[in-house]
């Protein structure tokens, strides 16, 4: 069983995982069915999902707590952002993918938050002038389909300026077929064959691993996963 990921400060030792390592897991991979036993989420749906996270932010600002891809990759005008630490959660590869950065030969892991731990990420205020659509859009990213419709929640996180209510997206217990805690053996395997037509799963983790580098954090999971992912893909022969 993993430990928990806690942060701390980045030494000196470099990233094992290059983009050269990196560019030896990429090809093309073409687009293909949805996720298998998982339903594609309807507009209704998403509609539904901006109308209470709307409902629940009343009149105070939106923020959302970043701790992967949304941090180098966030997908709308951030407003302000403040690094920020979420107590009782730490980010781990714990989401099952076949598709978008994988495939049903080759399944792969992405990034959810489970309790337990602190997790160090930045917290990221939507525009109130783009509110509606800015949310529409991180739904329809983040939330692809109708099992994960409860994977967005609010949590409470620490910043320089104070405590802050931010949404995000979490590992549900009740979704125990799409999240589960992976040895990390198990997921250095599964990310280093990992790839789609989104890219591959070592590009994810080496992109979220550099951007973590270059804002002063080190989760000493990631950091080791990457190591592992560097050595399984050394032992390729190269193409």
């Amino acid at each position: 069983m993993p430990r928990r990921s806690t942060t701390a400060t980045c030494g000196p030792t470099p990233l094992r995982l290059t983009a050269e390592l990196v560019a030896r897991t990429i090809k093309p991979v073409e687009e293909e069915s949805p996720e298998p036993n998982l339903t594609p989420i309807a507009s209704e749906e998403l509609d539904g999902l901006v109308r209470r996270i709307e409902e629940e932010a009343g009149d105070q600002e939106i923020w959302v707590f970043a701790y992967g891809s949304l941090m180098w990759n966030p997908g709308f005008d951030v407003a302000a952002s403040e690094n920020a630490v979420a107590s009782g959660w730490h980010r781990a590869f714990s989401l099952k993918i076949e598709r978008f950065r994988a495939t049903s030969d080759a399944p792969g892991l992405m990034l959810a938050l489970l309790p337990g731990g602190s997790c160090s990420g930045v917290v990221l205020r939507v525009p109130c002038a783009t509110k509606q659509q800015d949310l529409h859009r991180l739904m329809t990213r983040e939330i692809r389909y109708s099992e994960a419709r409860d994977m967005v929640r609010w949590v409470s996180v620490k910043t320089a300026s104070g405590s802050r209510r931010a949404l995000t997206f979490w590992a549900s217990s009740e979704r125990s077929p799409l999240t589960e805690k992976i040895p990390l053996e198990t997921a250095a395997n599964m990310i280093s064959q990992a790839c789609g037509p989104a890219g591959s799963c070592a590009e994810y983790l080496h992109r979220t691993v550099l951007d973590l580098a270059e804002r002063n954090i080190r989760d000493r999971n990631l950091w080791r996963l990457q190591e592992m992912v560097a050595a399984k893909l050394n032992a390729l022969p190269e193409r």
